[in-house]
């Protein structure tokens, strides 16, 4: 894995919680293959970008699932919710999802439930999954994959 897709993934497993400036920020974007996304209920898997976009900012978590003709859907939670699930994977609870019809213009933020389960750093496939439903029923759904590979300089594990 790529050392900014691991530090993504861990900054995100952490919540930020240590963040003492307000106004800090971070941003990554992650290379891969989108394997689903659903906007409201509407399936544009074939418009789906091959860009996961993940922000830390004030202790929200946002993951950006963007389509090739620049539409963005962003499921946003609070970091310091994190939880595990039984597997021990990330799971970051979503309060909020917001959608764009270009990439300059974002929609208002409509609330929300959901999660976005994240796979632990380790060598092979990791995904993102998000999913969210609106109160009015509006369905919002993502799933992100990213070769997971060793950073540059990285000790090789010992065989077992």
């Amino acid at each position: 894995m790529t050392a900014i897709v691991r530090l993504t993934l861990a900054c995100t497993a952490l919540g930020l919680a240590m963040v003492s400036n307000a106004g800090a920020q971070t941003a990554f974007k992650l290379d891969g293959t989108c394997e689903a996304l659903d906007i409201a209920g509407r399936d544009v898997t074939p418009q789906c970008g091959n860009v996961l976009s993940n922000t830390v900012s004030r202790n929200r978590t946002t993951f950006d699932f963007t389509t090739k003709d620049g539409q963005v859907v962003s499921f946003s939670g609070n970091g310091a919710q994190q939880e595990a699930t039984e597997e021990t994977d990330p799971l970051q609870p979503i309060n909020v999802v917001s959608e764009s019809k270009s990439g300059s213009e974002v929609g208002a933020p409509v609330l929300a439930i959901g999660a976005c389960r994240f796979s632990t750093p380790a060598e092979g496939r990791t995904s993102i999954e998000c999913e969210a439903k609106t109160a009015d029923g509006r369905a919002y759904a993502g799933t992100f994959v990213t070769a997971a590979k060793a950073a540059p300089g990285a000790p090789v594990p010992k065989p077992r």
